[in-house]
């Protein structure tokens, strides 16, 4: 599926088109002072030809990396986030959260995706293989404010980038709240589930601090003013979307922190349960012995064994047994070891 989304200068208001309404070249489309915005959802290779070979061409290799999804179905994996400058555009790619990911953040694994963009002075091309909220989000914000078009290009990427970063907000509020749920069950009980959850919670913490770290790396370029497609009005905005990408990645850095301080203590909190277990048992074996030890002397029926005959010699030795063992477990609650 194709977007199309164009402002112009004359009429001052922008709206979204039909494919059909889309000039063959980048030169016919740019002969007026008009601003392009063209979304690609899970395009066909007839329509990835259709923009990147024929409307606007761009270089193999950033095809290479657009199409890797669909190149590399085996591997899956989305391409790391970046920024290339070429001669007549500015590449970048991200990460973004999936559509509806957030709901199962912790459940199941988060399925990659991946965002590329290709900006020009009056062309801004998004491609991905996946429903994106960013994208979503920027369309209805365009269909409530047409007239936000003449910002330029640089400006949409902007707002795009601003509701990818937000999205990564409640994935990380699920995050903490699980690791504050786990920290809390891990002195009630110590079970094996609670390991599970938290090797879950740690890949995908490891994941997302990955993704973060390049995505800022990227954003940090973007808001130096290093690359001139991206003008210096705009530079501030980036700059905005930056910093929200600064504190989440710092917030999924305590999160790290805190998933291995708890598998600590969740094995620490096994070791202490083991050898409270342990301290039971060599109770219960230390007062057991001493009747063991009268046990097994009137147990040896000897023929000269004095008391074998006496009357009371039955209730005498389970008397000393009795007698052995309270004392034993007076003795180690005076010494309050247990």
């Amino acid at each position: 599926m194709i977007r199309i989304y164009r402002w112009d200068q004359a009429s001052g208001c922008g709206r979204f088109l039909q494919l059909s309404e889309l000039p063959t070249t980048i030169q016919e489309a740019c002969a007026e002072q008009v601003v392009w915005w063209i979304d690609l959802e899970n395009p066909t290779t007839e329509e990835e030809a259709r923009i990147y070979r024929e409307f606007l061409p761009i270089h193999p290799l950033t095809i290479e990396d657009i199409t890797r999804i669909r190149r590399l179905p085996d591997d899956g994996q989305p391409h790391l986030p970046k920024v290339e400058e070429f001669r007549d555009y500015l590449f970048v790619i991200t990460n973004p959260i999936p559509l509806g990911s957030t709901v199962d953040a912790l459940e199941q694994p988060m399925q990659p995706t991946q965002l590329s963009a290709v900006l020009t002075r009056h062309v801004l091309i998004t491609h991905h293989y996946m429903p994106l909220e960013a994208i979503t989000s920027v369309v209805r914000y365009l269909e409530r404010h047409d007239e936000q078009g003449e910002r330029g290009p640089d400006y949409l990427f902007h707002l795009i980038l601003d509701v990818q970063v937000d999205g990564y907000a409640p994935l990380l509020d699920r995050i903490v709240d699980e690791l504050e749920t786990i920290e809390e069950s891990i002195y009630e009980r110590t079970m094996a589930s609670l390991l599970n959850r938290l090797l879950q919670v740690k890949r995908r913490i490891l994941g997302l601090r990955k993704t973060l770290i390049l995505e800022r790396e990227v954003l940090a370029r973007l808001n130096r003013g290093e690359f001139q497609l991206v003008d210096a009005r705009e530079v501030v905005y980036y700059r905005n979307v930056y910093d929200h990408l600064v504190r989440y990645t710092e917030l999924i850095e305590s999160g790290r922190e805190m998933v291995t301080d708890l598998m600590q203590s969740h094995m620490t909190a096994i070791s202490n349960r083991l050898n409270e277990i342990m301290k039971v048992l060599a109770m219960i074996s230390t007062v057991v012995l001493p009747m063991t030890l009268v046990a097994g002397i009137y147990g040896m029926n000897f023929e000269h064994m004095p008391e074998l005959h006496w009357t009371v010699g039955y209730p005498l030795a389970l008397s000393m047994m009795a007698t052995l063992g309270i004392g034993s477990f007076v003795f180690f609650r005076w010494k309050k070891w247990i």
